[in-house]
């Protein structure tokens, strides 16, 4: 009697005892270890590793197991990609942005100044070239990404006084989350600080910085910003929908079973609906208790807006000039943005003007 007719005969219990073991082979226990760039005071952004390691906890019944590092304790909190180059950790959660002085390709896989929304961020990473040409751009950093979040378009940031006209970014220090917008505020005099958001409310509070940008109402209250910095302005003109990642060290990727792998995309998938939805949630009552706290919010002006998107441009022109990664991705991303621009004047840009206008 072959082993099937054993077990379909004798039922469970009698293939125990006669020692018959069904073919079954047992996933074996993965341990990942995951550095965040962001301080674990921010149940956002830096929360959105946590929503995804328990996540994938949860479906693999506890064999795959990733603990989440925040920014410094295993590494420097731009120090990522250069850990997953070594093989130090399986994974980080970043923004590519942060690596822009490797190669300012990478600022094009999560935010460019007049860039995308959220919305079309997603549109063309999962049904555009976009995650297709960042992978193969970032495989020559051994890593491969995924989406893990986006914040939607982010204010314009702190200030210690008030800016009224291009002229007043002269002589500015201001912390600035990429490489890439400070080329563009260098453009316009401001003089960029690439600082870690742990580290923004003393170097404000001292006057070591005249402004900071970091990323909404939500957060930028936790950090206390309004205390050091009166005047907030909108929008973040260089955020209009930028991508979290994790990236994942290719051996590691490589080495997991299908079954791993599927459940490291499902994961990633949940954390990142998860953390636009939370910011959207969250972001509005934090402003009203910010106004309450008599912070002064304003809006860029057209001057400021217009003399920002110029010096973008030039920026971008001298990329195309020096990266050959960064020019190909570019001209995608571009082409796609137009038909978005196109598709959003009709439905969704008329309706949030309506919208924002009346009272419900």
């Amino acid at each position: 009697m072959d082993r099937r007719s054993i077990i379909k005969h004798a039922g469970i219990a009698g293939v125990l005892a006669a020692g018959v073991a069904p073919a079954v082979q047992a996933q074996a226990a993965v341990r990942w270890r995951l550095a965040s760039s962001f301080p674990k005071s921010l149940d956002t952004i830096y929360g959105g590793a946590d929503v995804f390691a328990k996540a994938v906890k949860a479906m693999s019944g506890g064999k795959f197991e990733i603990t989440v590092h925040p920014g410094g304790e295993l590494m420097p909190p731009f120090g990522v990609v250069d850990g997953l180059q070594a093989g130090t950790v399986e994974m980080a959660h970043t923004v590519p942005y942060y690596f822009y002085g490797k190669n300012p390709a990478f600022a094009l896989g999560s935010a460019i100044p007049f860039g995308f929304n959220a919305r079309q961020m997603n549109a063309w990473m999962m049904h555009g070239n976009g995650r297709k040409l960042m992978n193969e751009f970032y495989a020559a950093y051994n890593i491969t990404s995924f989406a893990g979040g986006n914040t939607g378009t982010q204010m314009g940031g702190w200030y210690r006084k008030e800016i009224k006209t291009p002229a007043d970014f002269k002589g500015l220090k201001m912390r600035l989350g990429g490489g890439l917008v400070g080329e563009v505020m260098q453009k316009l005099g401001a003089v960029p600080q690439s600082i870690p958001g742990g580290e923004v409310y003393q170097s404000l509070e001292k006057g070591t910085l005249d402004a900071a940008e970091w990323v909404g109402p939500y957060d930028d209250q936790k950090l206390g910003f309004n205390k050091v910095a009166p005047f907030y302005y909108y929008p973040g003109w260089w955020e209009g929908g930028p991508e979290v990642d994790f990236f994942v060290n290719n051996k590691a990727l490589e080495s997991l079973s299908a079954e791993n792998r599927a459940i490291i995309e499902a994961a990633t998938a949940l954390a990142h609906t998860d953390m636009l939805a939370k910011y959207d949630a969250l972001n509005p009552g934090a402003l009203k208790q910010l106004v309450a706290a008599k912070t002064k919010v304003l809006p860029f002006s057209q001057a400021i807006m217009d003399a920002s998107f110029k010096a973008s441009m030039e920026v971008f022109a001298e990329n195309d000039a020096k990266s050959p990664e960064w020019k190909k991705i570019y001209a995608d991303m571009r082409t796609f943005q137009r038909d978005q621009i196109l598709w959003f004047r009709f439905a969704e840009a008329r309706y949030d003007i309506f919208m924002s206008a009346q009272k419900v």
